[in-house]
């Protein structure tokens, strides 16, 4: 019994009281039931809210069998099989099998094989070592960085595009994730264009359309591209078909390709032990130091001895009129002998100290070796170009680093195969640094073998022209070098399989993420989710690499792609570590935010190195795809570490605004806006936005206040509909701010709770945003004016200026255009320099821009208009400010009968609702004292509408000055005595309040006189009374005031000086 849950004592209620069907109030018989689930578990307390907070068993057992879909081939491959296929779960792969091979092949490959000795034989074996190093050493940091982000929670499917997007965000992921989409397409044109380089040079070359026999220079180099074309087309057709008709196909050959690219790396080094003992047979022919074309002689000596005599050999004929011996021949082949010399010394005959350093060529230079003597006459041309090996290109240090850049791209391959991993969170870091570190030692060892062992000029003759068209690398491989060309081209076949398979599945993962509008039409594929428009884009964009037909030319672009988003995973890393993020959390604990900045740093370098003008260029893609993403309105929310950047940028900028108040320069109308909504909770005054769009330009802070009556918890719904009410037409206007808005138990309250409390911090409103209460005299809308004046008491209080438009409805929209016109501003008094200031800042939007200024100021009797009109041009001349300038005399003159009788009605109006008012408090009391004595009257704040007496007023106020004076008071009994009964009739005009109406009365028709065609006409706003006697006198004032003027905006300043005419 002592062990009764809370289940069991709500279920015993329960059964006692059958009426009552649920301990909770408003349950119905669907409670019941849901209850029941429930029963035995302890959880009837929680009930209630399981479809929103489930048990925690329910969620823990959900997170442990966390599965998703491979974004890779994996799914297509099932989908092709049939449905018991399909059913079955894929076996989870380990980190050998999942991360290191597919790693290992990826990144050793077309390089290695095609340009590995030309790099050392160009670059050195120092150069390359650095070059080989400095690249590894960038993969390997990034390596690092990318563990860090893979470890730090599951990682989905879609590899190293979905790690970026999610730690940089939308508008860095879609760039990012492009730039990683190109690069992968154009990796497919490179591997596509090494494999035909070795099918038509080193397997077939007979099956060249275009034949390059006899031919050339140019001509040769644009048979050789024409074929690449030609060939490369047709290969990127079929391997296209190949990936369409089944990726499964593709799958399965993985292996075997990876087996191809190990068996030829396992040759290479054999046939290196092999060159200690016992050197392979490369002979290479010099004439002179030149290198020849071993095609186009058997052997290599001019002459032969045949019994006695002597005969001329092919190589003889190559360079004379004819076979004879007294033939004319070529000058420098008749000064120089010929000479032979093993291609392939050994690792132990010494040739690394000459190979040590670099060796670069300008395009079309002969190969030469270094220390032969040769016979050349400076001003002979050289002729017979053809029979010599050439350079191809002109070499430089940092081409070298664009061309090897590609040879250790590849690191990705381990995290894009996520999903398809046992323990992606294992696998991931320590297969990928281990594929990095061997295919390191593999990169750096060759260089190394390279140098010892093949002779420089062997090294340098990119195609094997020296050494009877054979693969350079070939020549080194036991047993054969045929098995260096098959194995290289079955691996170039592989990679670009792999290519065209990895690229279009990440273009598809990028468009269904829905960042890229223009690329959502390629989130679609066949039935079984092939993704078919994007491998028709991916063909495409591969063929513009194949058009370009160089190898070396591709090489650098593809660099660059791989480059930019390896440099945003060491960003990503290095952001995340510096933020301290609290979900940054990553089970790899050997990562630093100053590798991941080296690593960045190396990336960056490496770019410029490489092509400063493809850097340029990759760079201006991305940056396009940012700010298209960021135009568009990406709206995904990932919980990126740009958000965390953004967040620390404002905190700082916030302390910092904490210092102090802006300098007078600086300062600037940061804007609260005013809104009154409905009862549907729309806007009243949209033209109100569009008046803050012109003031502001985008610049500055806007918040756009509104109030819902109520309390928070009943009327939440009705304030987030105003909420997304105000920020939708904030977007249609243009207007870049905030929205906030207040629920309180009356209207007056909630905006004095916006005017206090909006902002933050330093970044504050210093200005206040408010229309004139249209219809103010009619009884139902008495207490919009009430709120509009304690709203100018309470902005006069807080130091904020004010601005306050008459007629809004008239304003001009933003699609609105004036050709002409004039902003008329009448400068009464000085607070500040507001007035000045708002007409040029209008003048800044295009729907004031034609418009002109025109400054008008008021002289008095004893004022010299003549002197105020020059100090005032000097003044508008020091302040910069471009407008025409006049001033107004204004003489007295007799108060009129109408405003005599003006005075009186207003003031008997004001007294009528006093009344009113005064009746309607008596009878709140008399209820009250019918409750009880004991009863409590409910205190009424004094900015509510529903506000005490005039006679309740403090003795603070009593003293301030009001719009009545003081002298008659004791004259006017209606004011002394407000209780006494009054004769409407018989009341006479306060002195005081005619005065007001007579000024008003001469001002207006001073300022409609002149400005009654003006576009708008700002003037200064006068103060609210100090108490609230004259509350209703005020409104009439400001209404005499703007009287038949179309757009008028009343300004109040804040008590401080914003313009200055200093620099």
């Amino acid at each position: 019994m002592q062990q009764l849950g809370i289940t069991g004592l709500y279920s015993t209620c329960r059964d006692a009281t059958s009426k009552e069907s649920s301990p909770f109030i408003n349950s119905s018989t669907s409670d019941v039931e849901k209850s029941q689930q429930y029963d035995g578990k302890n959880m009837a307390l929680f009930e209630e809210e399981m479809d929103t907070s489930p048990m925690v068993s329910s969620l823990l057992s959900s997170l442990a069998n966390y599965s998703n879909l491979t974004q890779g081939s994996k799914e297509h491959e099932e989908a092709e099989n049939n449905e018991e296929a399909r059913k079955k779960t894929a076996p989870r792969m380990g980190t050998l099998m999942g991360v290191y091979l597919p790693c290992m092949q990826n990144i050793l490959g077309v390089i290695l094989f095609l340009r590995m000795t030309w790099l050392v034989g160009a670059g050195g074996v120092l150069g390359t070592f650095i070059i080989v190093f400095m690249c590894c050493s960038t993969t390997m940091l990034t390596a690092i960085s990318m563990s860090a982000i893979a470890t730090n929670g599951v990682v989905p499917a879609g590899g190293s595009y979905y790690m970026i997007s999610r730690s940089l965000g939308p508008e860095f992921g879609g760039a990012v994730g492009i730039c990683f989409y190109l690069g992968t397409t154009f990796a497919g044109a490179m591997y596509i264009l090494g494999c035909i380089e070795i099918l038509l040079i080193y397997i077939v070359p007979a099956a060249a359309i275009f034949k390059m026999e006899g031919l050339e220079g140019a001509e040769a180099e644009a048979a050789l591209l024409n074929n690449m074309r030609v060939y490369g087309t047709i290969v990127l057709s079929f391997m296209a078909l190949v990936v369409f008709v089944g990726v499964k196909y593709v799958n399965k050959l993985a292996l075997v390709f990876l087996a191809c690219v190990i068996l030829s790396i396992l040759a290479v080094y054999a046939g290196v032990i092999k060159t200690s003992f016992d050197p392979p047979f490369f002979p290479v022919c010099l004439l002179g130091n030149r290198t020849l074309v071993s095609k186009g002689f058997d052997i290599c000596a001019k002459t032969i001895e045949q019994g006695n005599a002597t005969v001329t050999t092919k190589l003889w004929r190559a360079f004379c009129d004819s076979e004879f011996l007294n033939a004319t021949c070529d000058e420098y082949f008749t000064n120089n002998n010929v000479t032979q010399i093993q291609g392939i010394p050994g690792i132990t005959s010494g040739i690394l100290a000459e190979n040590l350093f670099s060796t670069f060529m300008e395009k079309n230079s002969i190969l030469e070796k270094r220390g032969v003597p040769a016979v050349l006459d400076p001003e002979a041309t050289v002729t017979n170009t053809n029979r010599y090996v050439m350079a191809d290109i002109t070499s430089f240090f940092t081409l070298l680093v664009g061309i090897y850049f590609p040879s250790v791209t590849g690191i990705m391959a381990g995290s894009n195969r996520s999903g398809d991993l046992q323990d992606a969170q294992k696998s991931i870091p320590v297969g990928t640094i281990l594929a990095i570190t061997t295919t390191s030692f593999i990169y750096m060892s060759s260089v190394i073998l390279f140098g010892a062992c093949v002779d420089g000029v062997v090294l340098r003759d990119k195609f094997g022209e020296g050494v009877n068209g054979n693969l350079v690398i070939g020549t080194l491989a036991w047993p054969s070098p045929w098995v260096i060309v098959f194995g290289s081209f079955f691996s170039t076949c592989g990679a670009g399989l792999q290519s065209l398979t990895g690229a279009p599945r990440l273009l598809q993962a990028i468009a269904r993420d829905s960042i890229i509008p223009f690329l959502r039409v390629f989130g679609h594929g066949k039935a079984n989710g092939e993704p078919t428009w994007a491998l028709l884009l991916t063909a495409c964009i591969c063929e513009t690499g194949i058009l370009i037909a160089s190898l070396d030319a591709v090489a650098p672009i593809l660099s660059m792609f791989f480059l930019m988003c390896y440099m945003f995973v060491n960003l990503a890393c290095a952001l995340q570590t510096l933020l301290r993020t609290p979900n940054w959390r990553p089970r790899f604990k050997f990562y630093h935010w100053a590798l991941s900045l080296l690593g960045m740093s190396l990336c960056l370098t490496l770019m410029f190195l490489c092509s400063w003008y493809y850097a340029i260029v990759a760079m201006v893609i991305a940056s396009c795809i940012y700010k298209y993403i960021e135009f568009c309105g990406a709206e995904k929310e990932w919980g990126d570490g740009i958000r965390g950047i953004s967040l620390s940028a404002a905190r700082y900028a916030l302390m910092r605004l904490e210092e102090g108040p802006p300098h007078t320069k600086n300062w600037r109308p940061q804007i609260l806006v005013l809104m009154s909504l409905d009862g549907e909770q729309s806007v009243e005054q949209p033209r109100l936005l569009s008046l803050t769009s012109q003031l502001k330009a985008g610049k500055g802070l806007t918040i756009v206040g509104a109030c819902v009556e109520g309390t928070y918890l009943n009327n939440q719904p009705q304030a987030q509909k105003a909420d997304q009410v105000c920020m939708k037409l904030m977007e249609v206007e243009k207007v870049k701010g905030f929205s906030q808005v207040v629920i309180s138990s009356n209207l007056r309250d909630a905006t004095s709770h916006l005017i206090q409390a909006g902002g933050l911090g330093g970044l504050r409103h210093n200005t206040v945003l408010v229309s004139f209460p249209k219809n103010w005299k009619q009884a139902e809308e008495h207490h919009r004016c009430r709120n509009f004046i304690e709203v100018v008491r309470e902005t006069t209080a807080a130091h904020l200026a004010l601005l306050v438009t008459k007629n809004i409805s008239a304003y001009p929209s933003n699609g609105e255009r004036f050709t002409e016109g004039h902003i008329d501003v009448w400068w009464i008094v000085h607070d500040g320099g507001l007035l000045m200031l708002l007409p040029f800042l209008l003048r800044q939007h295009k729907v004031w821009r034609k418009c002109k200024i025109r400054i008008f100021t008021v002289a008095q009797m004893d004022d010299n208009s003549i002197q105020m009109k020059k100090d005032l041009m000097t003044f508008l001349y020091h302040l910069r400010f471009d407008a025409e300038v006049e001033v107004v005399e204004m003489h007295d003159s007799d108060i009129s009968a109408y405003t005599y009788e003006k005075t009186l009605v207003m003031e008997q109006r004001s007294q009528i609702l006093k009344e009113m008012h005064l009746t309607k408090n008596e009878r709140e009391r008399e209820v009250q004292l019918i409750q009880g004595k004991n009863a409590t009257p409910t205190p009424t704040s004094p900015t509510s509408p529903t506000a005490p007496t005039p006679a309740a007023v403090t003795p603070g106020e009593e003293v301030q000055m009001t719009w009545t004076d003081e002298t008659e008071k004791t004259n006017n009994p209606a004011v002394a005595n407000p209780e006494s009964v009054k004769d409407m009739f018989n009341m006479k005009p306060n002195q005081s309040n005619v005065r007001r109406m007579h000024h008003a009365q001469e001002l207006n028709g001073v300022i409609v006189k002149k400005s009654k065609e003006a576009k708008l006409v700002l003037l200064n706003m006068p103060g609210p009374p100090k108490n609230r006697n004259g509350e209703e006198n005020y409104m009439e004032f400001l209404e005499v005031l703007t009287e038949g003027l179309n757009r008028v905006l009343l300004v109040r300043g804040g008590g401080r000086e914003v313009i200055t005419i200093y620099s």
